[in-house]
């Protein structure tokens, strides 16, 4: 039996297939590459190119593999840019996960674990985030990734009597930084690691977008957790649907200790030895304050905790990105 991952060759991605790997749970990669890179597939891992909109070759890949069930990464996974684009985030976003639920449905497989995200919160008006907080998303990529946890909830219960109910769980990603293996590195054009990387290898100074939000230093305060934590916890997630273990709908994979943009910003010069002092440029549209969650529920039952510290989530990004343009 295997485990199908959406948007297996992105960053992300990536690192849950080696992880599952790891684990001997086969996965299969379905990616359209639009983002992903196919050198990030390990060898012998099947990667099949084509969209989440593609609903009978979901369904063609669940059946020719066995797949037991699907980790659902592949999306449009940038806040700032939805807002100028909300419909093409709503088509990846919400079109295709209903697509992947479809498919799913036709080919009798019910376990599902869904990448969603921190973004679903908006701006919390709590210091620290649990799972029942409210949710007000700030742009349509938040709006996007809720009503992806509302399709896979209401078609839990439309399934609950059926001879293939489905089980699934949503994890939300807060800041995901890092890189566990050297070959993997994020090339988002949007995240804030790879953007300072790609200022301090052109020898540019990196940027900060907005010093006037409610923070103590005026600098955006997120969650920053290592790739590899989220993967592992993808790991859990999918073994306990596997094994019938009881499973919260949703998940918090934060780490209760918030960073501001600023504090980044020194680790990086600290790290890579590259003195700097940051440019301060307007703000990005659907950026919220602050926003960092405790992770309790995902430590009690996924294993979930944070292994690295800031520095050692600068350095590992660091020398991968490096070795890429090496």
């Amino acid at each position: 039996m295997t485990w199908l991952v959406t948007g297996g060759a992105g960053y992300i991605g990536a690192h849950i297939v080696r992880a599952l790997a790891a684990a001997g749970m086969n996965p299969v990669v379905l990616d359209d590459l639009s983002s992903g890179h196919d050198g990030f597939v390990p060898g012998g891992v099947p990667l099949v190119r084509g969209s989440i909109l593609d609903r009978p070759l979901i369904e063609r890949t669940l059946r020719e593999h066995r797949a037991e069930g699907v980790i659902h990464v592949a999306g449009f996974k940038y806040a700032g840019v939805s807002v100028q684009r909300p419909l093409h985030t709503y088509a990846q976003n919400v079109t295709g996960t209903r697509l992947v639920l479809e498919a799913m449905a036709a080919a009798d497989v019910a376990h599902l674990v869904f990448s969603s995200s921190a973004a679903v919160f908006g701006t919390p008006d709590v210091a620290l985030v649990t799972e029942d907080t409210p949710k007000h998303p700030t742009s349509p990529y938040g709006q996007s990734k809720l009503i992806g946890e509302w399709l896979i909830g209401d078609q839990g219960v439309a399934t609950a009597g059926s001879e293939h109910p489905l089980r699934h769980t949503s994890l939300r990603y807060f800041n995901v930084v890092g890189s566990g293996d050297p070959a993997v590195y994020d090339s988002s054009p949007h995240n804030l690691f790879p953007l300072v990387f790609e200022a301090l290898l052109a020898g540019k100074t990196p940027q900060i977008f907005g010093d006037d939000y409610d923070t103590p230093d005026g600098t955006n305060l997120r969650d920053y957790v290592h790739v590899a934590d989220i993967a592992a916890a993808h790991v859990v997630a999918a073994q306990r649907l596997s094994s019938g273990a009881p499973i919260e709908p949703a998940y918090n994979l934060g780490s209760q200790n918030g960073l501001s943009v600023r504090e980044i910003m020194d680790a990086m010069a600290r790290v890579t030895g590259i003195e700097f002092t940051p440019v301060v440029g307007p703000r990005r549209p659907g950026d919220p304050d602050r926003i960092v969650a405790t992770g309790e529920l995902a430590a009690r039952d996924l294993d979930w905790t944070n292994r690295y510290t800031v520095d050692e989530m600068v350095r590992s990004g660091w020398e991968a990105r490096r070795r890429a343009v090496a």
